[in-house]
């Protein structure tokens, strides 16, 4: 089984990958530490904001990555912002019933009365070396965008409305 955790920054999907990890001994797999692992290398020129070409080329890895993990019969999370909303395209049938899809989505009511608590737990897991890009209205456009797109693909996103507590039951 493939778990695919996609969201905004700040959503927690690198906190519900590791509580799954203690849940169900499914290893995961951070698209951004691959992305900073190539950034660091030298292997690409993108910078960590180039967003948008990130996804062009991280993407193609990470769905090979998948693919190979389905064909040995291994389970595993993958978590990132760098899945695209068309993912499903990129995959044969046989493949697509060994991958459950989710999307965090946080409402603007939720980020408006609990951003404090968004920032204090944006460490929860990774330590964030600059937190500065994370304004109130910044994740509320990018919550509103991956909502949108969530809806536009056929998607049913995680929302988190009144407290943060997102559960996936495999």
């Amino acid at each position: 089984m493939i778990i695919l955790i996609m969201g905004a920054s700040h959503t927690g999907k690198t906190v519900l990958a590791q509580k799954l990890l203690e849940e169900y001994k499914y290893p995961y797999f951070s698209i951004d530490l691959l992305k900073m692992g190539l950034i660091r290398s030298g292997s690409t020129d993108l910078t960590p904001e180039d967003d948008e070409e990130l996804m062009t080329y991280l993407w193609p890895i990470v769905r090979e990555t998948i693919k190979t993990a389905i064909e040995n019969h291994q389970n595993l999370i993958v978590e990132g912002a760098y899945i695209p909303f068309s993912w499903k395209e990129d995959f044969e049938e046989s493949y697509l019933k060994e991958i459950q899809y989710y999307c965090l989505v946080m409402s603007e009511i939720y980020i408006q009365n609990h951003f404090e608590d968004i920032k204090k737990h944006a460490s929860a897991i990774e330590k964030r070396l600059d937190d500065s890009y994370c304004q109130k209205e910044f994740l509320i456009q990018e919550n509103c965008h991956n909502l949108s797109m969530c809806l536009k693909y056929g998607h049913t996103p995680i929302i988190i409305d009144e407290e943060y507590n997102p559960e996936i039951t495999l």
